[in-house]
């Protein structure tokens, strides 16, 4: 195939995927809701030539995207852009599938394997980079789940298997039959992550970020959306909550609330800490407060225009900015850090030593 055009990555970090080599922007492309749903066609095509020639070379979608076309789309683009394989780092994920027989979905051996060469097809592509179980299976013997993923990795499907809002509990029973099987176990946590979500990717993952050095490709760090200030004043028309209303019901509920109502007036309160003290929209802060985390490997971008792709990628300027001082400010706005966990009285140790 002739390359089109060779990447650069201009000046967007790079970080390791969890323990792996693989190295992953810190701001990545994802299609959930977008690419083959609500944006199909050229447009598809602008996002993500603009992104690529922005530094972002991780494109993440899933079988269970507009019931494959998130894939299609894709994968479509791709060939078209003429961009070089070994450039690219491909992301999908099994478990929703595209159809509804009773092993058209989960992570049953037969699923992940007919589900694999599915998706490749889909995407017109020889193997992804990662493959996620997109949801915990908890009608299949976890023994089955890694073996299939195993399989799929030496077959040359996939380099790395990973999860996706599994619990710390499900992450540690995989390693653990994958230690005692000799077999290759997941690398990353795909798992919700924002300044309103935080109780499960900053409390209950600690053990295995600790142990395993599990990374996490973040989505909806703006918690669709609301942490851009668009909704500070009712639903406009095109946003993401007015154009799937069924799916964000609840959210769409709740911001009538006192719940919904205070998260408002948080983020109200971060627009002014983010526009007078760090020159930027409360989008780019709240982006850069997830990147901050040393435990994000990437926050994974939703885009509907190219030129969101663009204003995103604002917030790599506002990583460095988030010192000790701001950050304490963040806190004292949202006043939902997670509780450490309990000693029962006994004295903290030396800061300054191995924890």
């Amino acid at each position: 195939m002739t390359v089109k055009t060779e990447f650069d990555p201009k000046n967007m970090p790079f970080r390791r995927l969890g323990p792996s080599g693989l190295r992953v922007p810190v701001f990545s492309l994802g299609g959930w809701l977008t690419l083959g749903g609500t944006v199909v066609g050229d447009p598809v095509k602008e996002i993500i030539k603009v992104a690529f020639e922005n530094g972002i070379n991780m494109f993440d979608t899933a079988e269970g995207y507009a019931k494959g076309q998130s894939e299609v789309e894709m994968g479509r683009v791709i060939k078209e852009l003429g961009y070089r394989r070994s450039d690219l780092v491909i992301t999908t994920k099994l478990f929703f599938g595209t159809r509804t027989g009773p092993n058209d979905t989960g992570l049953s051996r037969k699923h992940i394997i007919e589900g694999t060469q599915e998706s490749l097809d889909r995407l017109g592509l020889d193997y992804v980079d990662v493959l996620f179980a997109h949801r915990p299976d908890y009608t299949t013997p976890m023994e089955e789940v890694v073996r299939a993923f195993n399989y799929v990795i030496e077959k040359g499907w996939a380099f790395y298997w990973a999860t996706s809002e599994w619990s710390a509990r499900d992450i540690e029973e995989a390693y653990h039959v994958a230690e005692k099987l000799n077999l290759i176990p997941p690398i990353a946590e795909q798992c919700q992550h924002h300044m309103f979500h935080r109780e499960r990717p900053e409390k209950e993952y600690a053990p295995v970020y600790k142990k395993y050095s599990i990374g996490t490709t973040v989505w909806s760090a703006l918690a669709s959306g609301l942490l851009t200030g668009k909704y500070n004043n009712g639903i406009p028309a095109d946003s993401r909550f007015a154009a799937h209303s069924d799916f964000f019901k609840d959210t769409l509920k709740s911001l009538n609330e006192e719940e919904g109502l205070s998260k408002i007036r948080k983020v109200q309160a971060l627009t002014k800490l983010a526009e007078t003290e760090l020159g930027c929209s409360v989008a780019h802060l709240a982006l850069a407060w997830i990147a901050k985390n040393p435990n994000t490997s990437t926050v994974i971008l939703g885009a509907s225009k190219p030129e969101q792709v663009v204003d995103n990628l604002k917030a790599l300027d506002v990583i460095p900015k988030l010192t000790p001082e701001i950050l304490d400010k963040i806190e004292l706005i949202l006043q939902n850090k997670p509780a450490p966990t309990p000693t029962f009285g006994r004295p903290p140790l030396d800061a300054w030593g191995r924890l």
